[in-house]
């Protein structure tokens, strides 16, 4: 990846934190005797979320049952779905899942079942996302078209006034804007800026990736209810979209409380393209936990409660965030440096829609 024209971040840590932080956090793992990467716990956690998204599907193609029984499987196959994003194929594609690199490539590939796909998505979000966080132009979370204004340096609209109303909508159709039109976008987008995480992809092998695994995968989840099911079309494509529409809302939530909130910032470069703070410390401003304390939130969101740590160290199996949260945030608060959280889940969404109030207010001239 080309770094000429993007933000480039200060050289100055203050007195050290991260080098501080980074041996403090390798300590843990030394004298615990433990992994970075996954455990049995993960791969347990990985058989139970994959089954609630899979098992579902074979039965309702197996029993075709009445279609009140097949609204409730499919809800909990979308929830296994959100499951299977957050949880199995974000680790796989960090490289974090395993310390086995076959193992992380095939459990990032589980993006493919998501309707998603793996170079899209590691371009997005493992090189402009993690680099440049909450740097408007550079950070496509932030880019949400002209529908919603998610920066104050974004263009304002009228219709913005009443975005913190009609957002949730919007945000179920995520994962099916993948599956229809926004890998495609996004291959021309990043093949055209020559894009690349870790080695350079042919563009004929991306396009003819992408095009395969579009067509097993519209085949799996709308060909074959089709031909196995005694149901309308219609009511296939809607189960197909109210999958889809679920998960987008937990996904997209999850995502949206731990950078488009009250407490994080959204800095600018200067007109010499430099950044205030270092790669790390940029980070502390732009990212923020929530709800760190729920037992099931953590087991379900992946750990993206925690996505300090995350950010911070996105090598790092989530398993391993709720320990090193404490040497995170003890190291954060020594240097005198932000450590953002919500207490609680609601807390952090009910910020998100003051936020999104507040980017929607018509900026002053």
């Amino acid at each position: 990846m080309k770094l000429l024209s993007l933000p480039k971040f200060s050289n100055i840590d203050s007195n050290k934190f991260f080098k501080t932080l980074n041996k403090r956090v390798n300590d843990y793992f030394k004298e615990s005797k433990i992994r970075k990467t996954g455990n049995w716990k993960l791969y347990l956690k990985t058989v139970i979320i994959f089954s609630m998204f899979i098992v579902p599907y074979f039965f309702i193609i197996v029993f075709d049952p009445n279609q009140w029984i097949s609204l409730m499987l499919i809800i909990l196959s979308s929830i296994g779905m959100a499951g299977v994003g957050m949880n199995i194929m974000h680790d796989g594609n960090h490289g974090s899942f395993s310390n086995r690199k076959w193992v992380n490539k095939l459990m990032g590939s589980s993006i493919y079942i998501l309707a998603g796909n793996a170079y899209n998505w590691q371009i997005q979000h493992n090189v402009l996302h993690h680099t440049f966080t909450n740097i408007h132009g550079h950070d496509e979370d932030l880019a949400a078209g002209r529908i919603l204004r998610f920066s104050k340096h974004s263009k304002w609209f009228p219709y913005h006034k009443y975005q913190h109303f009609y957002s949730f909508l919007l945000y179920g159709l995520m994962t099916i804007n993948w599956a229809i039109t926004g890998d495609f976008f996004q291959t021309i987008r990043y093949l055209k800026r020559k894009l690349s995480f870790k080695k350079s992809i042919s563009p004929k092998k991306q396009w003819i990736n992408l095009i395969f695994t579009k067509i097993i995968y519209f085949t799996i989840w709308i060909v074959l209810p089709m031909v196995f099911l005694n149901l309308a079309w219609w009511k296939i494509l809607i189960g197909f979209f109210v999958m889809h529409y679920i998960a987008g809302i937990i996904l997209t939530i999850v995502f949206q409380l731990a950078h488009v909130v009250e407490k994080v910032e959204m800095p600018l470069p200067s007109n010499l393209g430099n950044m205030k703070n270092s790669w790390a410390i940029h980070q502390l401003f732009t990212t923020s936990n929530f709800s760190t304390n729920n037992k099931i939130l953590n087991w379900f969101s992946g750990g993206l409660n925690f996505q300090v740590e995350h950010h911070l160290f996105p090598k790092i199996s989530h398993i391993h965030y709720k320990k090193i949260s404490k040497i995170v945030k003890k190291t954060a608060l020594e240097f005198n440096l932000p450590y953002n959280e919500y207490r609680t889940t609601r807390d952090a969404i009910k910020s998100h829609f003051n936020f999104l109030k507040l980017m929607g207010t018509k900026p002053a001239l």
